[in-house]
């Protein structure tokens, strides 16, 4: 695995008990899965190597996992791992309902309006409010356009959104062409 190409799914906080488990600050919306039984997940080794970690037992505590990785049998070894980011190559896309998608596969996605034209491309995706809107970097101005169905068809392997703006959407947004 690439380290820069994993995907951040949690940081190692502390230890828990003197039996070498972890608490993980996740990164993920699905703890359960990303820390299930048998999964693999890389770390650095304090000298920069990737090292990969089996996750042996996970429970809740807290709202936080706490994990026990095969090979790390006392708080001392597991107090080597504090601070650590772990990080997994599985996209997970199994994980998400039909129609929803991660952030990152979102971003730089180019933008086209259903003639083909150009709009920009994806900067970022805010997500603080009751609908998600894309932040595009159009040709003078950034752009926001909400992501919904009815105006943005996706289609991640293309890396390509078409949308079906309503009349003047583009246009709140300043000159976009």
């Amino acid at each position: 695995m690439n380290w820069d190409d994993g995907i951040l799914v949690g940081v190692v906080a502390r230890t828990h008990g003197n039996r070498g488990e972890v608490i993980v600050n996740p990164e993920t919306d699905f703890p359960g899965e990303r820390f299930r039984k048998g999964a693999c997940l890389w770390t650095r080794r304090r000298d920069g190597a990737p090292s990969t970690l089996e996750v042996v037992t996970m429970r809740m505590h807290q709202g936080r996992p706490v994990i026990m990785f095969a090979g790390v049998g006392s708080m001392n070894d597991a107090q080597l791992l504090a601070g650590q980011q772990l990080r997994t190559d599985e996209a997970g896309p199994q994980l998400l309902p039909d129609g929803e998608f991660f952030h990152r596969d979102l971003i730089g996605c180019e933008v086209v309006t259903e003639g083909g034209e150009l709009v920009g491309r994806v900067t970022g995706v805010l997500d603080d409010s009751a609908q998600a809107r894309l932040v595009v970097a159009g040709k003078r101005s950034e752009l926001l356009i909400p992501l919904v169905d009815q105006i943005c068809t996706v289609d991640v392997a293309a890396k390509r959104i078409t949308v079906r703006p309503p009349a003047g959407l583009l246009e709140l947004n300043g000159d976009w062409r």
